[in-house]
């Protein structure tokens, strides 16, 4: 009996399309948000667009404001249904190691040559990019599955120049918990620990009173 063995671009495209997404009638949210910056609480709202264009009412305060439009639009542009083509189509993926764990990780060519990610249980959980000029590298511990996809639960995150290897910033450890609402899982608190120079500062963002928005008539 011959095993067929999956190829790495195989292994890959399944767990990129077992994340879960939002569907094309996503009509968007609102929802009460509450900030909470070390010994900072603000609130306000949130809306979030069929677009998945993110809006912040009622803070005035910058920076709250800023910190809280990142983590909307973050939410959302991780949602986004888009093809494996779409995305992937100009690279290559072969095989690394295996860990201890049983993570395979997958290796890319092409147009992101230098990428990485780890695969275990038809899911990533290792990405290593190269965003905006620096290297992210994000391992999942733990992750929610919808049934109709897995969302991550905790995580950390890392940043590093490329050209030194040099650790740019603190390490983020995050834990997102999400709720349904109608058809549609929506996140509902994300809490950021990071600690920069030993020094350990928490934010927490937490949305209450989802409401979707009415869908518009085409």
């Amino acid at each position: 009996m011959t095993v067929t063995k999956l190829s790495a671009q195989e292994l890959f495209r399944a767990a990129y399309e077992n994340r879960y997404t939002w569907d094309q009638n996503f009509p968007g949210y609102t929802a009460d948000i509450t900030f909470k910056h070390d010994d900072q609480v603000i609130t306000g709202k949130v809306v979030v667009n069929a677009d998945l264009k993110a809006e912040v009412l009622n803070i005035d305060d910058e920076e709250a404001k800023k910190a809280i439009h990142g983590q909307a639009w973050e939410i959302a542009i991780h949602r986004v249904r888009r093809s494996f083509a779409d995305t992937h189509g100009a690279n290559t993926f072969s095989y690394g190691n295996t860990d201890e764990t049983g993570a395979v990780e997958i290796l890319v060519g092409g147009k992101s040559e230098g990428d990485k990610y780890k695969v275990r249980n038809n899911e990533v959980c290792h990405v290593h990019r190269l965003i905006h000029g620096t290297f992210v590298t994000i391992d999942t511990f733990s992750s929610h599955d919808t049934g109709e996809g897995y969302l991550s639960h905790t995580y950390d995150s890392v940043y590093h120049d490329p050209k030194t290897g040099e650790q740019k910033g603190g390490r983020s450890e995050f834990t997102d918990e999400y709720e349904k609402v109608g058809d549609y899982f929506i996140l509902n608190r994300r809490e950021i620990r990071t600690e920069t120079a030993g020094q350990l500062s928490t934010q927490e963002f937490v949305f209450s009173n989802i409401k979707l928005l009415e869908p518009v008539a085409a």
